[in-house]
């Protein structure tokens, strides 16, 4: 196989033959020159497909029950997606598909997105229908023809066919061979085997643990009645005649589960202790009747799920607290959102997200994350903030913070708010980030401390401004402030203590000191 290149990519167009398929790196205007012995069934393909990111389908032609068709897998969306729900799908089977026109809806681990036609043609059969959870990557979602009339041939067609191509799946089960081990396992040990089971029930388990009064053993009388002292103390507190209940100890000696056993009938020991369990799990059963509700876990739910139980196991953290003083950039805020006109209305949200761009790169050891072999230092700062929707918490990204002014940052953190809320941010709006800031001061929580989302170093938790009386140097003594508590979150692989406290003595000068940030 001989293939000539104008320019390379990171796209994959795969060529089927008869029996082999051949994989070559997607161009965008590129000259495929195959042998003679590999048949395609349409070289200008190479021409004009235009692939949206990892997205895979493969032009299948080895199946001979059915036409040539390209077979759409679920594609990856997000770098950290492994699995996806098809929330819906915007065309019907037998619609005419453009390139790049809407064809699905998919749940990622991070938003809903918009899923684009890779191929142009006709929507033959729909292979997972809307509403289907974790189907993983690289799954045949549906099969796309290029003639009309090809259609109603793929009425019957399921996603097992499409799998025919790729053998390795059904050598795996051949291993049939293990079966064989377990009955020559059962062959070797003869008959004295089966007593052997006999022999480790759990009754005879307990039976040594208890049975701790050899005294009794040596008096073996049938006259005299075998029993444990507890056995003994217990039968006299309950009324319980010994010479009824049958003891399982040594040489038959009663101990005190055989007194509990034989509370209600004598013989049947066992089935009256098994009475009391089911009496117990009487009332777990009665509590699912309406005393709770089980909700499936989203994509998102799970992706949050993994990345936090990660960076708590995985992250030496520790936290820093500070107070600050707001009367100063509240008096700022009040006056700039006067020279606004209702044109922009800034928020301390605002103030935060400057005041962190500009400490980080003060202290740019903040700035940084942890790699296997090295730290990795940002030169600029990008900041996430994480904002609360229906479906969890999500990151949107304000990138080169430090360059940007306070009525930018409220303009394009306004825009990524409203998006985030109605599930529309594109992977990279949230993906990347040097820096978290979490506020739920506005939810009226004073002090908190947050869960460092990796691969950061650092995360601002920021709580709620509040009144203060301080002292002063004036008549009464003492005056009103507003202040507001914020604690950095720090993983100490890469920000030792000293450094983190260095970072939060500059990010509250620039709070109580705004006029800095415009340096």
């Amino acid at each position: 196989l001989q293939h000539y290149f104008i320019q390379s990519n990171l796209r994959m167009i795969r060529f089927a033959s008869k029996r082999l398929v051949y994989t070559l790196p997607r161009v965008g205007r590129s000259v495929a020159k195959l042998s003679t012995n590999v048949r395609v069934h349409r070289p200008a393909i190479t021409q004009r497909l235009l692939i949206k990111p990892n997205v895979t389908f493969h032009h299948v032609r080895m199946l001979s029950d059915y036409p040539d068709h390209y077979r759409i897998d679920m594609p990856a969306l997000s770098p950290t997606m492994e699995a996806g729900t098809i929330v819906s799908w915007s065309v019907a089977e037998g619609d005419e598909l453009g390139e790049g026109d809407l064809l699905a809806q998919i749940e990622t681990d991070k938003a809903t997105m918009d899923f684009e036609a890779p191929e142009v043609g006709f929507l033959a059969k729909i292979l997972v229908p809307a509403g289907t959870a974790d189907v993983k990557l690289g799954t045949p979602v549906c099969i796309i023809v290029e003639n009309k009339e090809d259609i109603a041939k793929f009425a019957d067609f399921v996603a097992e066919a499409a799998a025919t191509p790729e053998p390795s799946p059904p050598p795996a089960p051949e291993p049939a061979s293990p079966p064989p081990p377990p009955p020559v396992a059962a062959t070797p040990p003869p008959a004295p085997t089966p007593p052997a089971a006999p022999t480790p029930p759990p009754a005879p388990a307990p039976t040594p643990t208890l049975a701790t009064p050899p005294p009794l053993a040596p008096a073996s009388d049938g006259t005299r009645i075998m029993a444990s002292p507890m056995a003994r103390a217990l039968a006299a507190r309950k009324g319980i005649d010994l010479s009824a209940v049958q003891g399982s100890g040594a040489d038959g000696v009663i101990r005190a589960s055989d007194v509990e056993a034989a509370q209600t009938p004598p013989t049947p020991a066992p089935p009256a202790a098994l009475e009391p369990p089911v009496a117990v799990a009487a009332p777990p059963a009665v509590a699912p009747d309406g005393s709770f509700t089980e909700i499936p876990l989203t994509n998102m739910r799970k992706a949050i799920a993994k990345r936090l139980t990660h960076s708590t196991q995985t992250i030496p953290q520790y936290f820093l607290t500070v107070e600050i003083s707001l009367d100063h950039l509240l008096a700022v805020r009040s006056e700039l959102n006067k020279e606004g006109t209702g044109h922009f209305k800034l928020s301390v949200t605002d103030f935060l997200i400057k005041a962190c761009s500009k400490a980080l790169l003060d202290v740019p050891e903040a700035n940084s994350q942890w790699e296997e072999n090295c730290i990795r230092q940002f030169h600029n700062a990008d900041i996430s903030v994480a904002v609360a929707t229906d479906t969890g918490l999500i990151t949107p990204i304000v990138f080169t913070a430090n360059n940007k002014g306070l009525k930018q940052i409220n303009s394009e953190m306004g825009e990524l708010k409203d998006k985030a809320i109605s599930g529309k941010l594109q992977p990279h709006e949230f993906q990347g980030g040097t820096f978290t800031i979490s506020n739920l001061g506005m939810m009226g929580i004073q002090e908190f401390t947050a869960v460092i989302n990796p691969p950061q170093s650092c995360i601002l938790a920021v709580g709620a401004p509040q009144q203060k009386l301080v002292p002063a140097d004036n008549e009464q003594g003492f005056e009103k402030k507003t202040v507001m508590n914020v604690s950095l979150t720090c993983d100490h692989r890469v920000v030792d203590g000293a450094v983190g406290a260095q970072w939060l003595q500059s990010f509250k000068g620039y709070m109580e000191k705004p006029i800095n940030l415009l340096l």
